[in-house]
């Protein structure tokens, strides 16, 4: 049995599906998927359908985009009871009425795009694939059970997967985060210098292509050690999405077993 993991796919469907091949997935393995499932890619909504029927060896951890995603689905319901509109949870078309409505009420209160569908995804979801409310907040309720990270002890070693970086605490981490929540999702350069004591985190959330980033290794996956802590911290988020752009670009997965990377 081997335990894998994988970062950031951003609706990059068949480069998943192509890995789960290379690195021959099978009922006894498990994978550990940590975060950023939707957004920038073509197929957000082949993503959705995927992990709603995931096999039970395949844990699933929340990034940030699927917070924001949550969010807003949670935005275009409160705007339905606040509005009193009444939709129809399996209508396309009262789910499209509402997702116009919510962006109407938002540039009335000249608020950005930030505040609601930033990548466009759920618009593109209803366009394209016709979803209703019901997929949406099914959706939504999904990832509400995503937990924020997994620890495993691999042959007396303490792994700790997540999305973007672990803290035991918010004394360990300093800056400006509010929670531990939001340094999973969120964090940066600081993951490097909060590690946990003989441990090693894998992560994401920081694509490995990006010059100016603390993780930039050309696209392959970012290794750290921090020899105090005796924690090494990996960045596996290799800009899959990118590559269109990036010849660098590609999907990573990692076996913890042995720390073997393999690439798409």
């Amino acid at each position: 049995m081997s335990t894998y993991a994988i970062s950031d796919i951003h609706g990059c469907y068949n480069e998943l599906l192509a890995m789960l091949e290379k690195i021959n997935f099978s009922k006894s393995d498990r994978l550990i998927l940590a975060g950023d499932y939707i957004d920038r890619g073509k197929q957000s909504y082949e993503m959705l359908k995927w992990l709603e029927q995931r096999p039970a060896n395949i844990l699933l951890l929340r990034g940030n985009h699927e917070e924001e995603f949550a969010a807003y689905i949670d935005l275009m319901l409160l705007v339905d009871r606040m509005e009193e509109l009444d939709s129809d949870f399996s209508s396309p078309a009262d789910t499209a009425a509402l997702y116009e409505s919510v962006k109407y009420l938002l540039r009335q209160k000249e608020l950005s795009a930030a505040y609601f569908d930033l990548y466009g995804t759920i618009g593109i979801l209803l366009e394209q694939n016709h979803v209703t409310l019901h997929d949406l907040h099914k959706w939504a309720d999904m990832i509400r059970q995503m937990p924020y990270y997994q620890k495993i002890d691999i042959a007396g070693r303490n792994y700790i997967v997540v999305h973007a970086g672990y803290a035991d605490s918010l004394e360990s981490i300093g800056g400006h985060y509010e929670s531990l929540d939001s340094f999973y999702l969120y964090a940066r350069e600081e993951s490097l210098r909060s590690g946990v004591p003989h441990s090693t985190i894998i992560a994401g959330h920081t694509p490995t292509i990006v010059e100016e980033s603390f993780a930039c290794n050309g696209g392959n996956v970012f290794r750290y050690y921090n020899a105090e802590k005796d924690c090494v911290f990996y960045d596996i988020d290799c800009g899959c999405v990118f590559r269109d752009g990036n010849p660098d670009a590609k999907l990573a997965c990692i076996c913890l077993e042995d720390e073997k990377i393999f690439y798409i």
